[in-house]
C-alpha cells in the first residue's frame, strides 16, 4: 500500500510540474497565403522558403523616406488606414497607440501604418493625424507614396484584401481592419482584428513570444 501511494504521488507531482511548464505555444505560426492559414514550420527551415515582405520605399509623416531597411532585424506591427476614415480607422489607430505604449522603450518593436488614400494623405496630413494619436517619431511610421505601390504590397505581400479570389487593381478601394505582426525576417507571424480590444492584447502577448525567438 505504501509503495502504491508513492507511485501515485510521483505521478501526481509529474502532472503538476507539467501544468506549470511553459505555454505549449512556444512559437508563433507563419502565414504564407492570402487565406491566412497558420503553418507551424520547423525553425531550421530556410527563411527563403517562407513568404516574406519585399523591398519598399514610402514617405512618412515627417517627410522622410522609409524603406524596408529601417525594419531590418526588427519586429513590426503594420496596418492600412486613411486619415479621413469616418469608421473603423480611429478605433484601429487608437488600439495601435496602446501597442506603442506597451513597447515604447523596446527598440526591437516598431509600427508601420500605410495610407490607402495617398493622393490626399500627404506628410502634412499624416503628421497631424499622427500627433492626434501620439505617434512617436522613429517608433511609429505613418506612410504615403505611390498608390499602385501601396496597393500592390498591401494585396500581394500583406494579403490585406479581404475579398479573396477576386482580382483587384489600385482603382478598387482597399480597406481592412486587419493588423499584422511581422518578424525580424519580414515574415507574417500574426493577424488580428484591429478593432478588437481582446485581439490587441493577443497581439501584444504574441510580440513578447516572438521576441524570445533566436
Amino acid at each position: 500500500m505504501k509503495y502504491s501511494f508513492i507511485i501515485w504521488a510521483t505521478a501526481l507531482l509529474g502532472c503538476v510540474q507539467h501544468q506549470k511548464s511553459p505555454d505549449i505555444r512556444h512559437s508563433l505560426p507563419f502565414y504564407n497565403t492570402a487565406d491566412f492559414t497558420p503553418e507551424w514550420i520547423d525553425s531550421s527551415a530556410s527563411v527563403n522558403d517562407i513568404h516574406r515582405i519585399p523591398a519598399f520605399s514610402f514617405t512618412d509623416q515627417n517627410g522622410e523616406i522609409i524603406t524596408e531597411k529601417r525594419f531590418s532585424n526588427k519586429i513590426y506591427v503594420t496596418d492600412f488606414f486613411f486619415t479621413a476614415c469616418p469608421g473603423i480607422c480611429k478605433k484601429l489607430t487608437s488600439n495601435l497607440s496602446l501597442v506603442q505604449k506597451e513597447f515604447v522603450n523596446d527598440t526591437n518593436v516598431l509600427l508601420l501604418s500605410h495610407s490607402v488614400t495617398p493622393e490626399t494623405d500627404d506628410p502634412v496630413r499624416l503628421k497631424r493625424y499622427a500627433n492626434n494619436f501620439g505617434a512617436i517619431t522613429n517608433k511609429w511610421f505613418l506612410v504615403t507614396g505611390d498608390r499602385n505601390e501601396i496597393y500592390s504590397i498591401a494585396r500581394n505581400a500583406y494579403f490585406a484584401d479581404e475579398d479573396l479570389g477576386q482580382k483587384r487593381s489600385a482603382n478598387d478601394f482597399l480597406h481592412t481592419e486587419n493588423i499584422l505582426l511581422i518578424d525580424k525576417h519580414k515574415r507574417i507571424r500574426g493577424v488580428y482584428k484591429g478593432t478588437s480590444d481582446l485581439q490587441i492584447k493577443d497581439l501584444m502577448n504574441d510580440i513578447k513570444v516572438l521576441e524570445l525567438e533566436k
